[in-house]
């Protein structure tokens, strides 16, 4: 077994005990209209610069990294997805809420400016 597919295994004593590993389970995609999204603008812990934040996705990693790299393509700017957040490098609150609701989804902004 290679350490990449390994989990955390707990030892047995039972001689016909055989370990079934699970397929990680993918969260399922709800349609864009089903969604509400929050965008904000967050300089935390970030030397001061600003990002614009996108919370509220519920999906899979797949389906969060497409959106993200749709935001990031017409943005023209970089960042990164994770946790069900998608982080754009900049102050692009108005242009990231208009792009998700041209596609589907349902937007409100958090904070000022």
């Amino acid at each position: 077994m290679s350490k990449k597919n390994r989990k955390d295994i707990v030892y047995s004593t039972n001689p016909d005990f055989e370990f079934n590993y699970e397929e990680d389970e993918m969260q399922e995609t709800l349609a864009p209209g089903d969604q509400l999204l929050y965008v904000s603008i967050d300089r935390k812990q970030r030397a001061g610069k600003e990002i614009t934040l996108v919370e509220g996705f519920v999906g899979g990693t797949d389906d969060l990294k497409d959106l993200a790299k749709l935001l990031k393509s017409k943005c023209g700017v970089g960042g990164s997805s994770k946790d069900g957040k998608i982080l754009i490098q900049g102050k692009f609150k108005d242009k990231v809420a208009e792009i998700l609701e041209k596609e589907g989804y349902r937007v409100r902004k958090k904070g000022g400016n």
